[in-house]
């Protein structure tokens, strides 16, 4: 009979004991404590964009894959050395009234390039299925024009 007293009584103390590892460090639940609100000190800086538009977006394609499409659009530029071509998305990406806008962007040559040959840049960009729900027009813009496709 003093065995199991003895017992109730020694896992009474060890749990006991344990109550101070509740707000010690060693217990993984108060590794990140609470959250707390934080006023900004300024505006956000955005990342800044130094890539020109195109001069014009000379095609532009569509073309279905297994998970969506693929936005595919070209433009003449009037040299060589034009490099890091993308489009951009205008709206983080979300079609406004159904129709997605993307800025066709190129970052100029460092160095003129020798030659008067101009340059053709390829571009595309993947749009998922589920974007293309919402979606009835895509739009691919340049400096001086744009091109569209419709569903």
């Amino acid at each position: 009979m003093t065995r199991p007293i003895l017992a109730l009584i020694a896992v009474s103390l060890v749990l006991a004991g344990c109550s101070g590892v509740r707000q010690s460090r060693m217990n993984p639940l108060n590794w990140f404590g609470t959250s707390t609100e934080e006023s900004q000190l300024g505006p956000l800086t955005l990342e800044t964009d130094n890539r020109a538009l195109v001069q014009s977006v000379t095609a532009m394609s569509i073309e279905r894959t297994s998970s969506g499409a693929l936005v595919r659009a070209e433009a003449q530029m009037p040299g060589q050395g034009w490099w890091d071509a993308e489009l951009v998305a205008e709206n983080q990406g979300r079609p406004v009234n159904g129709v997605l806008t993307y800025r066709f962007v190129a970052a100029a040559p460092r160095a003129p390039v020798p030659g008067a040959q101009t340059q053709t840049l390829v571009v595309a960009k993947p749009v998922s299925e589920y974007l293309l729900e919402e979606i009835t027009t895509i739009v691919v813009q340049g400096a001086t024009n744009s091109r569209s496709a419709r569903r």
